[in-house]
């Protein structure tokens, strides 16, 4: 249910669907209007991304954030067993 989601939440999803669109330093549009460091926005990203509530709320861009996430992860796994990725 999209009333799951907090304000926060919210906001945080919003900022990372319009970031293309924005011109400029991310880590300071983040400061700027979530008030918190980059390091916490991307934990609190990473843990929203994985529940229903924010899938609701943006399917597009759940589904592309949790591609990237899992390309990445394949990644790391390839490098960490000495194979090229």
């Amino acid at each position: 249910m999209l009333g799951d989601l907090s304000d926060r939440d919210k906001a945080i999803l919003t900022l990372e669907a319009a970031w293309p669109r924005h011109g400029g330093m991310k880590e300071e549009t983040i400061r700027a209007q979530l008030g918190m460091s980059p390091a916490r926005y991307y934990q609190l990203l990473g843990r929203l991304i994985e529940t229903e509530a924010a899938l609701e709320f943006d399917p597009l861009l759940v589904r592309r954030l949790r591609r990237l996430r899992d390309a990445r992860a394949v990644q790391r796994t390839a490098r960490m067993r000495g194979f090229v990725g």
